[in-house]
């Protein structure tokens, strides 16, 4: 770990919306941390963004950033294809990554970047942000805990169709580039893959975050009036039986949530649209003491959060709480589980699955 510091030197690589919404003030307000540095090959992007946040240094080329011996992690921050090219030269300049889920897009290359992983002895975290609310975190901490054995475990995440009516009134205006760099391909042009990425990754974390390991998928994916409607049976490794719905988008408010029973309490949560930074209401009910509680979690800036965790373990050797390479690996994997399963009708060991989402 760092030599004894008491603030993390962060680069971000990528000025485009999920850095202005998110990573550039996270760096900005965490305790441990600092914007030490940006990057972006988009000449005005870049300049209006370090105008704006005022990192250190700003840079156009990546391999420069790198080869700054004070910069000690870099966020990853740009479209998923080039989330493990980046990660992969991340770690072979000797830096720690915290990189945007979903870590990549084949089974193949996040395996590939497991290898580097382990090579280089950094940190590497995947930006499941889901995993710093607080009312996630103390559902965790009953399953852990008093709940005892845990029976059942269903989960949803619905994308609204009135959510960019909220995000567009909470979040910065976008700045965007002409010059920006984009992947070969456009990633919407496939919206069932697209989705499935943007928000079937954080459905299946948060599912195995609190359940462990999915061996097993079976999957259903119906499409209607431009929307897309998957229903899957999982099967986790300890036996808990759970059911997830992924579905964007539904006409009605953002729809997110988890219900958990178990042998001593039950659960049930219900998660707003990430850009209020509000804390999930998650009601936990105790047989023991037979009554309800609920955190409150005041903080609600997932992301701020996940970065001083990322921070406190690299600073002090705290243990990670945040997702690692194995988890972005079986997200990635239970991806392409569901895909193929959806496809053929018939259930898919997340073992046996290989190639792209």
């Amino acid at each position: 770990m760092e030599d004894q510091k008491r603030v993390l030197n962060v680069g971000i690589l990528g000025c485009g919306p999920i850095s202005q919404a998110a990573h550039f003030e996270s760096a900005t307000k965490a305790k441990n941390a600092d914007l030490y540095a940006i990057c972006d090959v988009a000449d005005d992007l870049r300049e209006r963004m370090a105008a704006t946040h005022a990192p250190k240094k700003a840079f156009r080329d990546y391999a420069e950033m790198l080869a700054d011996p004070e910069l000690d992690a870099v966020v990853i921050a740009t479209s998923d294809a080039f989330h493990v090219p980046a990660a992969i030269q991340a770690l072979e300049a000797g830096k720690h990554v915290l990189s945007e889920k979903p870590i990549g897009i084949s089974v193949e290359e996040v395996e590939d970047l497991k290898k580097a992983v382990e090579k280089s002895g950094k940190v590497l975290q995947v930006g499941h942000m889901k995993r710093f609310d607080a009312g996630l975190q103390s559902a965790k901490e009953f399953i852990d805990g008093d709940m005892g054995e845990m029976l059942a475990l269903k989960a949803w995440y619905c994308d609204s169709t009135h959510r960019y009516a909220v995000t567009d009134a909470v979040q910065p205006l976008m700045v965007k580039s002409a010059n920006a760099k984009k992947p070969s391909g456009n990633p919407k042009a496939d919206l069932q893959r697209y989705y499935m990425l943007a928000h079937g990754s954080h459905l299946l974390d948060t599912a195995r975050y609190f359940a462990g390991e999915i061996v097993e998928v079976d999957a259903r994916l119906r499409e209607r009036f431009g929307a897309y409607c998957w229903f899957v049976d999982v099967a986790f490794a300890n036996g808990v039986i759970g059911h997830l719905d992924l579905t964007i988008s539904v006409r009605m408010d953002w729809h997110e949530g988890f219900q958990i029973y178990g042998e001593n309490g039950s659960i049930l949560g219900k998660t707003y649209n990430p850009w209020l930074f509000k804390t999930s209401d998650v009601d936990i009910f105790s047989e023991k003491t037979g009554a309800t509680s609920r955190i409150l979690g005041a903080d609600g800036h997932f992301y701020r959060r996940q970065l001083e965790a990322f921070a406190d373990t690299l600073l002090n050797g705290s243990p990670m709480t945040g997702a690692n390479i194995d988890d972005g690996l079986a997200s990635v994997r239970g991806m392409v589980a569901i895909a193929q399963s959806s496809k053929s009708g018939l259930p898919v060991k997340l073992a046996d699955v290989s190639g792209a989402v």
